[in-house]
């Protein structure tokens, strides 16, 4: 929800994002199209379309699993030096995975989510109101964000910095909004090698999965076809959200030329991603009651173990602009 700390409406999760429309869940198809030339109306569509059941598509909780994967995220490449961080800001915040998990794992006390998709920036804070934590949210375009120079003394975001059309303008508004020697943490974001055999190994898992469950003695593991399209308009959608993918070094660049001081990028998922990226589109593409708890331990005990792997073995090894995911921290000065 769009509003100020004195006057938010955020108490009230049926309430609207002040001067927004209300979400939009299924976009026709001539908004569909006409996104394709205008990459924020894709993002508004596409994320208000997802809002809803974008936690359960990517598996994302606010327990444990999901703390530990995302304070992880924040040490690996940040520390924990300045723990806990008074006032945080989550750029395209999303359903509020990030910081969300990151208060409620000690890293920050509290909190603003932000997102350019009204809908999304609901369930982030009707998330938050579930679990407690003293947030509110804005609905923000990161190249211009609503707030006074000088709030936050952190600004993170997962899996965002790809979607916004200008990158170098978001990390002057990000060093904008930072205290000095305030941190940016930006994580989730795709490699451009990465990302290519993602999409790659995405595409032949859905192509094999929908046609395979065609044999009768399958029907039971396929989708509605309803189900299938709408999936598929929801994949066109989201091909052109995904503005960018990075090289880390030129990141880093960028970063800099923006300002920012004590600037690092780190990669990670290779092994993982190359599992991941197929087990996720399966599960997108069978029926939800299919994925037994069997299945979810097995997945989710196989990611860990590839992504030890990753850590301890193929970083050494490996390029780092083989891996998957790019993460990126800075200071303002």
């Amino acid at each position: 929800m769009a509003s100020d700390p004195a006057s938010d409406p955020a108490g009230d999760p049926a309430s609207e994002p002040a001067g927004h429309p209300a979400p939009n869940p299924h976009a026709t198809q001539a908004e569909v199209d006409a996104a394709r030339s205008d990459p924020k109306l894709a993002n508004v569509l596409y994320h208000d379309w997802e809002a809803d059941t974008y936690d359960e598509k990517w598996s994302i909780s606010y327990d444990e699993r999901c703390i530990d994967y995302a304070v992880g995220r924040f040490r690996a490449v940040a520390g924990d030096a300045d723990w806990p961080y008074e006032r945080a800001m989550e750029l395209g915040s999303g359903t509020g995975f990030f910081l969300l998990n990151l208060m409620q794992g000690g890293v920050i006390k509290q909190g603003s989510v932000t997102d350019l998709s009204p809908g999304m920036v609901r369930v982030a804070l009707r998330n938050a109101e579930h679990l407690g934590l003293d947030v509110d949210g804005r609905v923000a375009d990161a190249e211009r964000i609503p707030y006074d120079d000088a709030t936050f003394d952190l600004v993170v975001g997962h899996a965002v910095l790809h979607h916004i059309p200008d990158v170098p303008a978001a990390f002057r508004e990000v060093l904008r909004v930072l205290k000095p020697g305030g941190r940016f943490v930006f994580a989730g974001e795709p490699t451009r090698i990465g990302d290519t055999y993602a999409r790659q190994l995405g595409r032949l898992t859905w192509w094999l999965t929908t046609n395979i469950t065609r044999v009768p003695a399958l029907s039971g593991w396929r989708r509605p076809q309803a189900e299938l399209d709408e999936s598929s308009r929801a994949a066109a959608l989201e091909a052109d959200v995904d503005l960018h993918t990075f090289d880390p070094t030129a990141l880093e660049r960028t970063a800099r030329e923006a300002g920012a001081a004590d600037v690092r990028a780190v990669t990670e998922e290779l092994a993982a991603a190359l599992f991941g990226w197929p087990v996720r589109t399966f599960e997108a593409a069978v029926p939800p009651e299919k994925l037994t708890l069997g299945w979810r331990l097995f997945a989710y005990r196989a990611w860990l173990r590839l992504s030890w792997l990753d850590e301890n073995v193929l970083r050494r090894i490996a390029p780092r602009d083989l891996f998957y995911n790019v993460l990126i921290t800075g200071t303002k000065p």
